[in-house]
């Protein structure tokens, strides 16, 4: 029992405010003036990439707010019908959409906020059913507003579905949002205080997906539960500089 009580209270104690105080004790890398980490993950030079529909061309979304906050619910049932192009570009561009690249390149200015804009995310989408887009394993370049196909298996969904614990719904719908962390990216600037804003930055950005999904009749559910190495190996990254930290299945309701 005293094992438990003290592990629960050193996990209380990264939500409290009082670490600040130690931060400004010690050098952050940021500080000792070593390089920023990119914005983005690199992706080939030659690698074919998918237009998205431009942020200023987007007809889709238009819902007022208030209507968006007060429908805004969890959804775990999703209809047949597929995403168009327009409707997964709106979703990405609210997430994770760039206003402008800033500070001399070394932070951007997105749809959501990030402690010292530093947005340590990249988004990984398992599509199902998008018009005009082939069925598979995604990744959203942000600073392009583009996609990065990254390959096609015939039981991708169902992998996605054991790796979130056989959450059933996760196959049914037409998207899957994954959302991994690079780490380095916030603790550049605030060492050891970083798991804390980087999961007040992950609920910025799924809360956005729920408003978006609500404006354009669509539905989502925020997923926690997953099993961490699993996840990580479908998606192709290293579970240590880079790992999965949310997850939110996307469809028609």
């Amino acid at each position: 029992m005293k094992t438990t009580e003290s592990s629960i209270e050193m996990c209380r104690k990264f939500l409290k405010s009082d670490q600040w105080d130690k931060l400004g004790e010690m050098q952050t890398d940021q500080q000792k003036r070593l390089p920023a980490p990119p914005l983005e993950k690199p992706c080939p030079a030659d690698a074919p990439l998918i237009d998205l529909v431009a942020p200023a061309d987007l007809t889709v979304g238009a819902m007022p707010l208030l209507e968006a906050i007060n429908l805004r619910k969890s959804h775990r049932s999703f209809t047949d019908a597929a995403l168009s192009l327009e409707e997964l570009s709106f979703l990405l561009w609210a997430t994770q959409g760039v206003h402008e690249v800033w500070r001399g390149g070394i932070a951007a200015r997105r749809t959501v906020p990030s402690a010292g804009a530093r947005h340590p995310f990249e988004t990984y989408l398992l599509i199902n059913r998008v018009e005009g887009l082939e069925a598979g394993l995604y990744r959203y370049l942000s600073l392009e507003h583009k996609l990065l196909f990254l390959r096609s298996e015939p039981d991708l969904a169902e992998k996605v579905s054991v790796a979130c614990n056989r959450q059933g719904f996760i196959g049914t719908s037409a998207v899957v949002f994954m959302w991994t962390v690079i780490p380095y990216r916030t603790e550049w600037r605030y060492s050891f205080i970083s798991p804390k804003i980087i999961a007040l930055d992950a609920g910025h950005v799924c809360q956005n997906l729920y408003l978006a999904c609500e404006a354009i009749g669509a539905g989502t559910c925020a997923i926690g539960a997953y099993n961490q190495a699993l996840l990580d190996a479908l998606l192709g990254v290293d579970g240590k500089e880079e790992f999965a930290i949310y997850i939110a299945p996307v469809g028609k309701v």
